[in-house]
């Protein structure tokens, strides 16, 4: 349960908990979608949509998160808000143009903002967000800050396995450091039981930015949030840093 969530209405009033709206509006402006010049290019979008969907519906969250991260993000943005009802879209559908402005909450899954980052992306895909939220919408993150495992360079986690018998799976994590340290590249591959012996079910690939705190602090501010905070795990209930960034009003 997140508690030391709700003393953040008290630090601004940007954090103020503001009512959901009781309907969502109709007409031309409620279905403008995010500016075209807000999202990032095509081909990246649509790879990136592909992959996570990939991952979604083969590895899903248990490949870096041993257990439902989602519901800590809905928890944050449920304390900040209020308990009344709200609409939360994720970010890549906010720029594939599937989530129609204005909105409660954006989230992003834990792997994204890396990902962006990498790609060139980051400032204008949370300007996307910031402009398909509603006044004193949120945008919720979670984001790994591996800038100090980036000196050891680990190679490759402890594979995971469920089920049994002919039912079980083992999903196994490979990293690939730049030289510097300051991206690597990520492929999973989950293995699948089959006539006795093993076949790939899925294999995906991507390429992650390290991004420190002050990093997506200053990638924050640029793509012109109001406040934004940084939250420990042990506040979110989150196995990793949570960010929650705040509309202008």
């Amino acid at each position: 349960m997140v508690r030391p969530v709700q003393h953040l209405a008290k630090q601004s009033p940007e954090w103020t908990n503001p009512s959901c709206p009781a309907g969502r509006p109709d007409g031309a402006a409620h279905r403008r979608g995010v500016p075209h010049a807000h999202r990032p290019p095509a081909h990246t979008l649509s790879r990136m949509i592909t992959e996570q969907r990939m991952r979604t519906a083969t590895v899903g969250d248990a490949v870096l998160a041993p257990r439902d991260t989602g519901d800590a993000l809905a928890e944050v943005a449920r304390c900040v808000l209020g308990g009344d009802p709200y609409h939360t879209v994720d970010l890549l559908d906010v720029l594939d143009g599937a989530a129609e402005p204005p909105v409660d909450v954006v989230r992003a899954p834990d792997d994204l903002l890396p990902r962006l980052a990498h790609d060139g992306g980051l400032v204008a895909s949370l300007a996307a967000a910031r402009a398909a939220l509603r006044s004193g919408g949120l945008f919720v993150a979670a984001v790994p800050e591996l800038d100090r495992l980036s000196q050891l360079r680990p190679t490759a986690p402890p594979p995971r396995v469920v089920g049994r018998g002919d039912q079980r799976q083992v999903t196994v994590q490979l990293w690939d450091w730049a030289e510097d340290g300051s991206s690597y590249g990520l492929e999973v591959v989950q293995l699948v039981r089959d006539h006795g012996g093993w076949e790939i079910a899925c294999a995906v690939s991507t390429r992650h930015r390290v991004l420190t705190a002050a990093e997506v602090s200053d990638a924050f501010a640029r793509a012109g949030f109001a406040a934004v905070q940084r939250l420990a795990p042990a506040e979110s209930g989150h196995p990793l840093p949570v960010w929650v960034a705040v509309a202008p009003r």
